[in-house]
């Protein structure tokens, strides 16, 4: 095999590791086999054929630079601003990080006995007193592991109230209601929990429609609310004590999707608004680290009423002592192995510490202030939908530019070629072309301004070069992917073969 020329810098051009491979480099060394091999007692069937064949020879080093310099490709949050819309990508304080390594802590067994877990249980608990205090809902379970099965335990508190509360009546007060322009996990975590779904219409303003609200309301059979406040077009619904009154007028309990805390700790509390039950995600409004398919953590709270079904176990304090109750006979029951993912929770509860209640209310005004001056600034370039201030995140839609042929897609791709992780794109359902542009916090005055001009440049080349944004981007190993095709025919293992493919393509 010849060997590939290797650059000693970062680039956009290194090679596979495939590539890297010579015959008879190795970065490992074992002893001597001291026992009689086994592979007899592995059935044929289940050997493989080919040998590992194809497996790259290459040595420590090799690996190591190989992977270091592919990682200068990624984009991270300790680079710049994930503009991700309802999705919070805020900083991950590294205080935090240092906090969730104490060796207590991280070397914590989940099976240790309680007389050795009190500092944890300790944390869990009063993690659990502040989220209370910061939403007005008594009832806390740290146990979920993500916002969507927080989101699911919510919807199965309500079933299981309703159940208890209508006894065999129950079974005709199915049917949750949801606005459309909720996140997709809202409807998919009631039929889960057993529920039909009815949509709620919002109005030209992106608020819901209060006599559509009411109309399904008089047709009986409600069980629910699910309603995201701010909601995902970044409003407000000024309307909340109302919307809650009617739902419990209906006989049925409100939930509210916190995905968009971020624009309300410190100022305003669910629990106030006459909201039942509640999720909240700790990587989105505590700075707990996001993405890449977990560790997460999803915290359910609720109003006493609801408290009892909570999952078990339970944490419980008596004296200076902390325990965990199993024995809780109206619990849905458990929602996650052990109590959840840890270390979430003490990342999230050093972000609480760290900033106090003055430094809460004061990170939630920076998000929602830094949102509107992106709205403010982008107004007379983009297209918005929506005239209402809006809260943490700024929407808009491609009108203006699609006038061209340049559509979404397009300028988030364009925006990569600046230097910035593009919006969220084409959501909600309900905008055309929707941008969703959510700074938080972390972004200081002269990163916004950056992505401000970057997103005017981007609308100045959709006028005079349509082409430029269309085939963007131009700064990147691969430029515009067949998504469609990557996800549905993914190719998992490399062929000696695809390298002449590559190259004569």
């Amino acid at each position: 095999m010849s060997i590939t020329k290797v650059t000693q810098h970062p680039t956009q051009n290194e090679s596979l590791i495939f590539e890297r491979s010579q015959t008879g480099r190795v970065g490992y060394r074992l002893p001597k086999l001291d026992v009689p091999e086994t592979l007899d007692v592995i059935p044929t069937e289940f050997r493989r054929s080919d040998d590992l064949a194809g497996v790259p020879e290459v040595s420590e080093v090799d690996v190591v630079r190989h992977f270091t310099r592919i990682s200068t490709w990624n984009y991270s949050i300790d680079l710049g601003m994930y503009p991700l819309g309802s999705c919070t990508m805020k900083y991950n304080s590294r205080l935090n990080e240092k906090v969730a390594r104490i060796g207590g802590f991280a070397g914590l067994h989940p099976l240790a006995p309680e007389a050795e877990s009190q500092g944890a249980l300790e944390l869990i608990y009063k993690l659990q007193e502040d989220l209370a205090e910061i939403t007005g809902l008594p009832g806390v379970s740290l146990q979920p592991a993500a916002g969507a099965q927080g989101e699911m335990t919510g919807v199965m508190l309500i079933r299981a109230f309703l159940d208890q509360r209508d006894g065999e009546a129950s079974k005709d007060r199915r049917v949750i209601l949801i606005p459309d322009s909720a996140h997709g996990t809202n409807p998919a975590s009631a039929a889960m929990s057993g529920f039909t779904v009815k949509t709620i219409h919002s109005t030209a303003e992106g608020l819901t429609d209060m006599n559509h609200l009411r109309e399904l309301c008089n047709e009986g059979g409600v069980a629910g609310l699910m309603l995201t406040n701010p909601n995902t077009v970044g409003i407000f619904e000024r309307n909340i004590r109302e919307i809650c009154d009617t739902i419990h007028a209906a006989g049925g309990l409100v939930y509210m999707d916190g995905a968009n805390m971020n624009a309300l700790v410190g100022i305003a509390r669910p629990g106030d608004m006459g909201v039942d039950v509640i999720h909240l995600n700790l990587h989105k409004t505590f700075s707990t680290p996001h993405g890449g398919g977990g560790p997460g953590c999803g915290p359910c709270l609720c109003s006493a009423e609801l408290a009892p079904f909570l999952p078990t176990p339970r944490i419980e304090k008596s004296g200076e002592t902390y325990r965990l109750n199993y024995d809780i006979p109206t619990s849905i029951g458990r929602v996650k192995a052990f109590f959840g993912n840890f270390g979430m929770m003490v990342r999230a509860l050093s972000y609480i510490y760290t900033h106090g209640s003055d430094g809460l209310k004061e990170a939630t005004e920076a998000a929602v202030l830094n949102a509107r001056y992106i709205s403010h600034k982008l107004a007379d370039t983009y297209d918005e939908p929506y005239q209402s201030d809006c809260m943490h995140e700024a929407i808009f839609s491609h009108k203006h530019q699609a006038k061209k042929g340049v559509v979404t897609l397009d300028i988030a791709k364009r925006l990569i070629d600046y230097g910035f992780h593009p919006m969220t794109v084409y959501f909600p359902l309900v905008v055309e072309g929707a941008m969703l542009i959510e700074p938080t916090e972390s972004v200081g005055r002269a990163d916004l301004d950056a992505f401000i001009e970057a997103m005017i440049d981007i609308d100045r080349e959709a006028q005079d070069d349509p082409e430029l944004v269309i085939n963007a981007p131009h700064s990147t190993r691969i430029g515009r992917l067949d998504e469609a095709t990557a996800a549905r025919k993914p190719v998992l293992r490399w062929r000696e073969d695809m390298e002449s493919t590559a190259k004569a393509a």
